[in-house]
């Protein structure tokens, strides 16, 4: 009798024990509940970027289940006696592997790689673009499948065997896929050791032209101009290909054109009518003043194609507003260089905050010019800094005023439209970014105040080699007499014309065969109402044709 009552006390001191120990596991969980949602989530939302409030939005329920998880698992251990609790405890240690799995998956899609495309939208680099799509595919995979493994080991199953088989079917499947993952690991060695970037025009060894749009996983996207279509190569393919890159070290066009006049005629006044008529084109390259001074004499005769005396109106337009572009530039960077030389000075031995207040109030001067102006705003014991482009005569705000004039050139096709504002507003963010981190660094230079001047150094490099690069003197067009024919009763003078169109991308790569076609155009039209014989002017082309381009090179 006595037994039987030890037992029906030991019985309800459990259930009374599991009772309590669930109360307070219930209480606890409502608790955390309460701190997350009502203390932590209104602190997040202040924060001026969202990855804490978004981070807290994705971890409130799995940390909630797997902490009342946790406390039922503890529960039950002080309850061990009782024998369903292997079976229990065998749940409880599956449902957490399957919560911390579905969790991290979450974090990694929702937080990691969701701010990473963000930061990769706003980088020069082009392999970042590729690589993450691949890894959001892959690494989601790979998380269930070992959460699943683990899910399954908690259960006490034998994975020996499991793992053995699946070691003979990755041997089998890579034998197979042997040319699917040559393409695959040919395609990451694009991407990371590359001369390339997405636009860039490619010349194959096929004499093919083509603007790189995409490396996949297996195959590289090409367009090509000359037929109007897309052309998939696989990448150990391209690999072993010699490829040109015509748009670096410069996405411009150079085209030779050889002539030749009558000894007779006068050789200086020619050569003089030609190079005008070459500078006289908006879309050439040479020096901005003489192109403004000669824009308005030619191509613009009532012989001329209204819709090629539009181009010469956008054309002027374009040219004064890039004008304006280039002398702001120049301001900044002459700012910028200034600041570099005070904060040489000032770095020495260390920089005192009268003097850090100096360099600061120096670089919102360069900034005023950028075209930012700099707002602090105090909330909660925090300063948030904001900039905000309020500069209508600032950089950027010049820049879109350029920009916006170019894409109404006649001759653009309607992609190339999108194609000049998607890159130059790509080029204005990243400038933002660059001025913004440069600003932080220079407010608090504790850890870089001996580096300051290197970081304005490398912005000073950055704006001239990737925003704008400056017009050079081998830009301009060259005229050169390079030989002479005889033709009886007549000795011809052979010169040779090269010139420089700008942007290599536009207009399907057409770009410089359009130009070139219109200045032969002027150039005949002028010499036939003036002084030369046209029967005495004759075009040869030099080397090999590539399409309709007589010569194309890097220099």
């Amino acid at each position: 009798m006595l037994e039987n009552l030890w037992h029906q006390l030991h019985n309800m001191n459990t259930a009374g024990l599991f009772l309590t120990s669930l109360l307070i596991t219930v209480l606890l969980t409502g608790v955390l509940y309460a701190f997350l949602f009502y203390i932590l989530r209104p602190i997040f939302r202040t924060f001026q970027r969202d990855i804490a409030i978004v981070t807290l939005n994705v971890s409130t329920y799995p940390v909630l289940i797997i902490f009342a998880i946790f406390s039922l698992k503890i529960t039950f251990w002080k309850l061990a006696n009782v024998h369903i609790i292997p079976v229990i405890e065998h749940i409880l240690i599956a449902s957490i592997v399957i919560v911390i799995t579905y969790w991290s998956v979450q974090i990694f899609t929702q937080v990691f790689i969701y701010y990473l495309k963000e930061y990769t939208q706003q980088s020069e680099a082009m392999w970042d673009d590729v690589l993450l799509p691949i890894l959001s595919a892959v690494v989601p995979v790979l998380i269930f499948t070992l959460g699943g493994v683990v899910v399954i080991s908690s259960f006490g199953v034998d994975l020996t065997g499991i793992w053995v088989a699946l070691g003979g079917a990755t041997f089998v499947l890579g034998f197979a896929l042997q040319d699917i993952l040559a393409n695959f690991f040919s395609g990451i060695v694009l991407l990371i050791d590359t001369p390339f970037r997405f636009g860039d025009i490619l010349l194959l060894e096929d004499g093919s032209i083509g603007m790189l749009r995409r490396i996949g996983i297996r195959v590289t996207e090409l367009y090509i101009f000359s037929t109007h279509c897309d052309v998939y190569i696989p990448n150990s393919v391209l690999q072993g290909q010699k490829i040109t890159n015509l748009s670096r070290p410069t996405s411009l066009y150079y085209h030779s054109i050889s002539l030749e006049i009558p000894s007779d005629c006068q050789i200086d006044a020619s050569k003089k009518l030609i190079e005008e008529i070459v500078l006289a084109h908006p879309d050439t390259l040479g020096d901005m003043d003489i192109k403004l001074e000669v824009i308005d004499e030619y191509y613009n005769s009532e012989e001329s194609d209204p819709h090629l005396i539009k181009q010469q109106k956008i054309g002027k337009l374009r040219l004064l507003a890039e004008q304006e572009v280039i002398l702001k530039l120049e301001e900044a960077q002459q700012a910028l260089e200034a600041l570099v030389v005070t904060m040489q000075f000032v770095e020495k031995g260390g920089m005192t905050q009268e003097e850090i207040e100096n360099v600061q109030q120096e670089y919102q001067e360069v900034l005023e010019i950028i075209g930012f102006q700099v707002f602090e705003d105090t909330n909660n014991n925090r300063t948030v800094v904001n900039f905000e482009e309020t500069n209508p005569e600032g950089l950027i705000e010049l820049i879109r005023e350029w920009y916006r004039i170019c894409i109404k050139d006649p001759n653009l096709l309607d992609e190339d439209e999108s194609f000049i504002s998607e890159e130059w507003e790509r080029k204005i963010n990243l400038l933002k970014r660059r001025v913004q981190r440069l600003y932080q660094k220079i407010s608090n230079p504790q850890l870089d105040e001996t580096r300051l001047d290197d970081y304005l150094l490398e912005l000073i490099k950055w704006m001239k080699e990737k925003l704008k690069a400056p017009r050079k003197k081998w830009q301009e067009p060259q005229i050169k007499m390079i030989g002479m024919n005889h033709n009886d009763p007549t000795y011809y003078v052979e010169l040779e014309l090269t010139f420089f169109v700008d942007e290599i991308k536009l207009e399907d790569g057409k770009r410089g065969d359009r130009v070139r076609s219109q200045i032969y155009q002027e150039i005949f039209r002028h010499f036939k109402n003036t002084y030369l014989d046209w029967d005495g002017i004759k075009e040869k082309e030099l080397g090999e044709e590539i399409g309709n381009t007589v010569d194309i090179s890097i220099n």
